[in-house]
């Protein structure tokens, strides 16, 4: 298994990648044959965070992110979170391998986009029966503030919502291999439920 970390906003420490590799191969054995697994560690004044990927064999990956006081902390916290997650999804994980299909990954953007209104100034004091012409209103625009990258990947929908919580999203695109390709999306609905939103040719 290939293991990466990353450093941002912070000095990269021996020790700290050394404590988190041997933190992520007492999950390794939950996990059937994992190519890669990437850590990222960074800091916000006195926020620890750390975001863990392991990428599947079989097409799958499993994230999870932790921030605390302190580093250490973080790590032994997000390895739980992952390690819960494993434990309970173990069987449908030994049980899935790579499906043979003709259905390529789709590369797709996920971004983060900011309202401000520029221009905006107070509005004068009017009576009752004054009609307002909109004069002094700014007008909202609109700033990306963060794009990341991912790959819709051929899954069943059942696979989508295993996918869903192993990595600990709010939604996930994929391509369904119940319907020839077609670009889906599977997301958590507030009730605990989820749905379903499906593309049509």
């Amino acid at each position: 298994m290939q293991f990466s970390v990353t450093f941002r906003h912070m000095e990269p420490t021996d020790a700290l990648k050394s404590y988190a590799k041997e933190r992520m191969d007492r999950i390794r054995k939950y996990l059937p044959d994992p190519i890669a697994c990437h850590v990222v560690f960074s800091t916000e004044r006195h926020n620890h965070r750390i975001d863990v990927n392991f990428q599947l064999h079989n097409g799958l990956s499993i994230a999870g992110h932790e921030t605390t006081e302190n580093m250490y902390s973080s790590i032994d916290l997000v390895i739980a979170k992952i390690e819960r997650q494993v434990r309970k999804y173990k069987g449908k994980l030994d049980g899935q391998r790579q499906r043979p299909h003709h259905v390529e990954p789709l590369p797709w953007s996920h971004s983060i986009v900011e309202e401000a209104f520029h221009g905006l100034a107070p509005e004068p004091q009017r009576s009752a029966t004054e009609p307002t012409n909109g004069n002094g209103h700014g007008h909202p625009q609109f700033k990306v503030i963060r794009t990341e990258k991912f790959h819709a990947n051929p899954l069943s929908v059942e696979d989508a919502i295993v996918q869903l919580n192993l990595a600990h999203e709010d939604f996930l695109v994929f391509r369904s291999v119940e319907a020839q390709g077609r670009v889906a999306v599977v997301y958590r609905r507030e009730d605990g439920s989820f749905g379903l939103i499906e593309t049509h040719a």
